[in-house]
């Protein structure tokens, strides 16, 4: 009688175990709560590498180091009309299908030259089949250039470390040279 109550929490145990790791991978959602724009966390990824694209690791920070995707995502969700948030999402699945097709991989599987290699047609406005980008992939392109700009130059590191902060620009200097002026 003993054997069977060992064996069925033992079953118990074993099937708990197996769902776990379901369990804590999450829902797919984004990191961040965001009211107006649904995003998922691959989509979150996505953004998270073009801005490290953008701003990469170098002896000073990158933009995942500093968070800037979250800034973006932050930005576009409460600073934006519901146009261009609806261009963001459509432009955002452009850029992965133009990903795609380019290089047979994700944007993510990429080496760093083939990352600027596409960021840099964006910005000429080259497609390779077509001669031009969609008008959503370009403004999503620029929301993301241009908030991950803004949030590096606004950030307490940047206004830290990179640019010293002055309170008082101009400083008092008793012995600065002066000359009268000469009446006419």
């Amino acid at each position: 009688m003993h054997r069977r109550t060992v064996i069925k929490n033992l079953a118990l145990i074993i099937g708990g175990a197996a769902l776990l790791p379901a369990c804590m991978q999450g829902n797919g959602k984004a990191s961040i709560a965001l009211k107006n724009v649904d995003i998922s966390a691959d989509q979150e990824n996505l953004v998270g590498d073009i801005s490290e694209t953008i701003i990469p690791k170098t002896n000073t920070p990158g933009a995942k180091e500093l968070s800037l995707h979250l800034f973006v995502l932050k930005m576009v969700d409460d600073c934006y009309k519901k146009e261009d948030q609806q261009a963001f999402i459509t432009g955002m699945g452009q850029f992965t299908d133009a990903v795609k097709k380019k290089y047979d991989k994700s944007f993510a599987g990429l080496t760093t030259k083939q990352r600027e290699e596409m960021l840099l047609s964006i910005e000429a406005d080259k497609d390779p089949k077509n001669g031009v980008n969609p008008k959503e992939l370009k403004t999503f392109y620029g929301i993301v250039k241009g908030q991950t700009v803004n949030g590096y130059t606004n950030s307490k590191y940047f206004m830290t470390k990179q640019v010293v902060y002055e309170l008082i620009p101009g400083r008092y200097n008793a012995r600065f040279p002066y000359k009268q002026k000469q009446s006419a």
